[in-house]
């Protein structure tokens, strides 16, 4: 007999949980090594999850729309398939989670990781299904202790909500991860009037909510998906952590879109891929982001972490969501690789088919609403970077050009409105506008050779 265990994977660097929210596979089924078996969901991507070997599905320990935390067994799959015969289904005990190993336990918002939704598993360990949170002293171990720092890093909609209610969190002892407090944590102990409503000393006025809206005859409501909910605060959380600024530039793409239609039947013929403008601004953006790294860099506390690697996120719209596949050290490849590897990401983020280590360790995100028909626009930070490109509609328009006798002319350009959103804690305007600046003259030379 060889069982072999199955866990909710690390779909992210900040990412603690994933929601299992679909099997592919009923207990008995026989799979094959890397055939999905379930689908899980988290605010960075959903995915299909495949079989780490092949077998027989003998467990399913965590039912769909539970919430565990990562490393979490999920379900057992037998090798012997004589031996997998009589599997049971879960049962409610089945479904405590697994210890998380330290490193995925420890939240990366405090590091300015994307911040998570709170939520406890279904069937969490008893200890804390009947438990609220209990106040402990803020100040034992001196406040350094390993516990106490987990505990103090909660989610930034859990520290909002507390310092609105005047609680102080590592007084609180939570029931999630390591010790984590989440929102249930919050709400119970509030409710059972132990918490203040006064704002702590010194705090600022909280700003007053606007009302809660309510359905109308013929509306429709529909609850947010796991995905869309935590889109929604890391979105939300984003605006609060980051000074947002945005700078705007102007970039005429009349020399690429010669080179583009000069050596696009013969690129596709060679590599099967079709040759955009997007692979250009990468490569343009990789370059840049080497030659002004404070653009390539993250923010933790009052150090600046700058990248050595050079990973370049891609926003990619899916029917139900967002999701940001990685292009790894987007400098070292050229335009065929950027090219390809752009395609192969986006097609399979489309088909939930990517794996979780493609969705972590962006440095940098392009986003790239203007094959929309948006002309500009001014997207929201991706947590932990300080800086986004938006990319608006590359189209033609009436520019005026100065010839070599120095008359200007009215001539018919390619031009395309390239925005970026910076971190204003560590990127000062003139950082930005010098890479901006860098960008716009990398694509308007771009050498013809590069093909």
């Amino acid at each position: 007999m060889a069982r072999v265990d199955v866990v909710m994977p690390q779909m992210g660097e900040s990412i603690a949980e994933g929601t299992l929210s679909k099997w592919l596979k009923k207990v008995g089924d026989q799979v094959k090594r890397d055939e999905p078996i379930f689908e899980i969901s988290t605010d960075k991507v959903d995915a299909e999850i495949p079989a780490p070997t092949s077998g027989v599905l003998a467990e399913i320990l965590v039912t769909e729309g539970q919430t565990v935390p990562v490393q979490t067994l999920v379900a057992r799959l037998e090798t012997d398939v004589n031996a997998a015969i009589g599997a049971s289904a879960p049962t409610p005990a089945a479904t405590t989670p697994a210890a998380a190993p330290a490193g995925s336990a420890s939240p990366a918002v405090a590091a300015g990781g994307p911040p998570r939704k709170e939520s406890t598993p279904a069937a969490a360990p008893a200890s804390h299904q009947s438990a609220a949170a209990q106040p402990t002293s803020p100040h034992e171990n001196g406040g350094n202790s390993l516990e106490e720092r987990l505990r103090t890093k909660s989610s930034p909609l859990v520290r909002r909500m507390a310092a609105e209610h005047g609680v102080e969190i590592s007084g609180l002892q939570g029931s999630g991860i390591a010790g984590r407090v989440t929102k249930r944590d919050l709400v119970q102990f509030l409710e059972s009037g132990a918490g203040t409503t006064q704002p702590p000393v010194g705090a600022a006025p909280t700003a007053h909510r606007g009302p809660v809206p309510e359905p109308w005859p013929g509306d429709r409501v529909e609850p947010m998906s796991k995905m869309r909910a935590l889109i929604s605060e890391h979105m939300v959380a984003s605006r609060h952590t980051s000074a947002h600024v945005s700078s705007f530039f102007e970039v005429d793409f009349t020399r690429i879109a010669r080179i583009r239609a000069k050596n696009r039947a013969d690129f596709e013929k060679a590599t099967g891929e079709k040759l955009t403008y997007l692979p250009f601004i990468i490569k343009a953006v990789s370059d840049g982001l080497r030659a002004h790294p404070v653009l390539n860099a993250s923010v933790r506390g009052n150090e600046i972490i700058y990248r050595k690697q050079i990973n370049i996120g891609i926003a990619v719209a899916l029917d139900w969501g967002l999701i940001v596949p990685v292009i790894k050290q987007a400098d070292n490849l050229s335009l065929t690789g950027l090219t390809r590897t752009l395609n192969d990401l986006a097609n399979r983020a489309r088909s939930k088919r990517l794996d979780p280590r493609e969705v972590q360790d962006g440095t940098f995100t392009i986003t790239n609403p203007g094959v929309f028909g948006s002309l500009i626009g001014t997207p929201i930070i991706n947590q932990p970077q300080v800086g986004i490109l938006c990319i608006g509609a590359i189209e033609k328009r009436p520019k005026v050009i100065t010839g070599p006798d120095g008359e200007d002319t009215i001539a018919i350009r390619t031009c395309c409105y390239l925005s970026l959103s910076f971190d204003h804690r560590i990127v000062d305007g003139a950082d930005a506008d010098k890479f901006m600046a860098f960008v716009k003259k990398n694509l308007e030379t771009f050498p013809e050779t590069v093909l």
